[in-house]
Formats: C-alpha cells, sequence, structure tokens
C-alpha cells in the first residue's frame, strides 16, 4: 500500500477496503495509487470474490484534494484529475464486483466513485451526494460526463450535471448515485452481505466477460477521454 489511509480486511470472499485519512477522504495520487492495488490484489486472488469500499464515519469522499486542484501547478492538476478518471474506469471495468458503502458525504470525484462501482449503498444519515462543479466553477471531464450519463437517471441528468443539484442519501437513490439506503450502523454488514452474495453465486469468468460485453464501449470511450486529458496542457475542469 502507498498510503495509510487505505487499510484492508477479509470477510466471506469479500476484501474490505476502508478508506480513511482523518479527513474528508479527499482523492489525492498516493490514495488512487492505493485503492488500484487493491483492485490489483482482488483481481488476482481466487479466494476473493468481490470488493467493498468502505469510508470513514460522515464521508465517503469529498473529491478531489484541494490541495492538487486549488495550487497553480497546472501538471499536477491534469494528472490529477486523469488518475482520478482511472480510477473510476477500474471500478467500472474491474474483474470482481465492487460494492460501494458510503458512509456520507459523497461530492464531486466522490460522487463519480460511486458511478463507477457496481452496487452502491449509503448510510442514511445527514449528508451531501452530488457532483457540484458547475457550482464550484468547474467544468466536468470529459470521462466523468461519460459516467454520469452511463449511471444516473435520464429523469435527473440535467439537474444533477448542469444545474449541479445536491441531494441526500435518500434523494441520490432515485437520482442514480446510490441503489439502497440502511441505518448507518448497519451499513458495512450489509455492503459485505451483499458482495458475499456476489462473490458466492456468480462465476468470475461469466462476470468478467459479461462487464467486457456490457460496459465495453463505455470503458473504451473513457479510456480515449482520459489519454486525452492527460495529452492536455489545460485542466478538463477549468471554465
Amino acid at each position: 500500500m502507498t498510503s495509510s489511509a487505505v487499510t484492508t480486511e477479509r470477510r466471506d470472499g469479500v476484501l474490505i477496503v476502508h478508506l480513511d485519512d482523518g479527513k474528508a477522504n479527499a482523492l489525492s495520487t498516493d490514495i488512487i495509487t492505493a485503492l488500484h492495488d487493491v483492485i490489483d490484489e482482488a483481481e488476482s486472488d481466487d479466494s476473493i470474490g468481490a470488493v467493498v469500499l468502505h469510508g470513514r464515519p460522515g464521508r465517503f469522499s469529498a473529491g478531489f484534494d484541494l490541495g492538487v486542484m486549488t495550487g497553480s501547478d497546472l501538471d499536477a492538476i491534469i494528472g490529477l484529475v486523469a488518475d482520478g478518471g482511472a480510477l473510476v474506469r477500474r471500478l467500472y471495468g474491474s474483474r470482481v464486483p465492487v460494492v460501494a458503502a458510503s458512509t456520507g458525504h459523497a461530492l464531486a470525484a466522490g460522487a463519480l466513485v460511486l458511478l463507477g462501482c457496481d452496487v452502491r449503498i449509503g448510510a442514511d444519515v445527514v449528508a451531501k451526494v452530488g457532483l457540484n462543479e458547475v457550482a464550484i466553477k468547474m467544468v466536468l471531464p470529459g470521462w466523468a460526463f461519460t459516467i454520469a450519463t452511463e449511471r444516473l437517471s435520464k429523469r435527473h441528468l440535467q439537474r444533477a450535471v448542469a444545474n449541479a443539484r445536491i441531494t441526500t442519501p435518500r434523494g441520490a437513490v432515485d437520482v442514480g448515485y446510490l441503489d439502497e439506503v440502511v441505518p448507518a450502523d448497519e451499513l458495512l454488514d450489509r455492503a459485505v452481505d451483499v458482495a458475499a452474495e456476489m462473490a458466492a453465486t456468480l462465476d468470475p469468468s461469466a462476470y468478467a466477460r459479461t462487464v467486457d460485453a456490457l460496459r465495453g464501449d463505455v470503458l473504451a470511450t473513457m479510456e480515449a477521454q482520459i489519454a486525452a486529458d492527460r495529452a492536455s496542457t489545460v485542466p478538463p475542469t477549468a471554465t
């Protein structure tokens, strides 16, 4: 692991990933790299049938590291946003199912991480979920538009993306960020139960091939968009 904010445990054929930086669970380069390592481990170990991505109390992820995003190093901003896109794409194309246990706030890149997971279960707490980029003078990168269009409810897409509408965890179910909400003290157990059921019932090879067939076009589009972002001299989030 490259980040002390990412720790793991195993339960019932499930690799549980705890994301806890003691603050807002901002996505830094180190955390993103550590999460890639986790997916590598899950995909290479036949005893792991699914992954649970679990946030810290009250915080799933508040998005990209603001220390980078508000800095003057354009290369660092471009790199972090592209790395975030590669992580969301990796989750969406993972050869093992990924369940999000969203413990609270999931904003900007944190909400996009939710969209990359197979099943998204949220804690029924007071929290903000959504894509607030337009409200903070940013524009979503192309890969983020792609995954948002793919996974969010068409009824809510305009308000969720262009109008930067933030919702509660309960509201996030209808919008498409989450699949269900449960009491906070039941969240991790519920997420592990869902992941364990998939681990026990889904054939790994058939699942991987189905993901390739079902999501291949979206994954290819995201890959091209991320590559274009890396080659650009202008951060894709700039207004």
